[in-house]
């Protein structure tokens, strides 16, 4: 088996091991072989449909449903695959992460990621996927329930961001997360962290 066949062969029981519908990019096979042998091996594998190309450098093994036919994966899992190339961190933007903890019942037209990367849009088939790159303090606790509130209070703001505000994100948080968030109170601006404060107050002498 020469070096060319052998490398094609390591790829492709790796991305057999790789969940379906799970984003990668060609990275993940550099132990494999060059970075010329691995390009061209994804190439043939794009060619032959065994997998396919999401956008520039990410690649799937394709997940097809029944009723829809082939199901791309969610923005986020390739915003986390875009980033991971470079050692990024990725958070889903303030807006979607008020969404999730129901504290606005607006719902974003765009899939927007903040990050500590640089900013990129991404096209995916029809759809645009956006990484906006912020400073790393707005990127405290990401990736955990506790981040998606930081975000959240980020994107609503000085006069949205109330002790009120602050107990429904206690609510949903629940006591052990939301000690979390309030242990990230030196990444936050001074307004966001005396509303967790006065929250705090108000809980104690309730």
């Amino acid at each position: 088996m020469n070096t060319t066949t052998k490398t094609a062969e390591l790829i492709r029981q790796r991305i057999e091991a790789i969940p379906i519908g799970e984003p990668f990019t060609p990275t993940a096979f550099l132990e494999c072989g060059t970075r010329a042998s691995v390009d061209q091996t994804l190439s043939r594998l794009v060619k032959a449909g065994a997998i396919e190309r999401v956008t520039r450098g990410v690649f799937v093994r394709p997940e097809v449903s029944r009723f829809v036919g082939k199901v791309s994966p969610s923005p986020l899992k390739v915003a986390e695959t875009v980033a991971k190339t470079t050692g990024a961190v990725i958070q889903v933007h303030g807006a979607e992460a008020a969404r999730r903890l129901e504290l606005t019942a607006q719902v974003p037209t765009q899939s927007v990621f903040v990050t500590s990367g640089p900013s990129k849009r991404i096209r995916v088939g029809n759809m645009e996927i956006r990484l906006q790159h912020v400073c790393q303090r707005k990127l405290a606790l990401a990736g955990r329930p506790a981040g998606l509130a930081l975000a959240a209070m980020w994107y609503l703001g000085k006069k949205e961001v109330t002790p009120a505000l602050v107990e429904k994100i206690r609510r949903k948080l629940g006591s052990r997360e939301f000690e979390v968030l309030k242990s990230a109170t030196s990444s936050m601006p001074a307004w966001m962290s005396d509303a967790i404060f006065r929250n705090e107050r108000k809980a104690v002498h309730a």
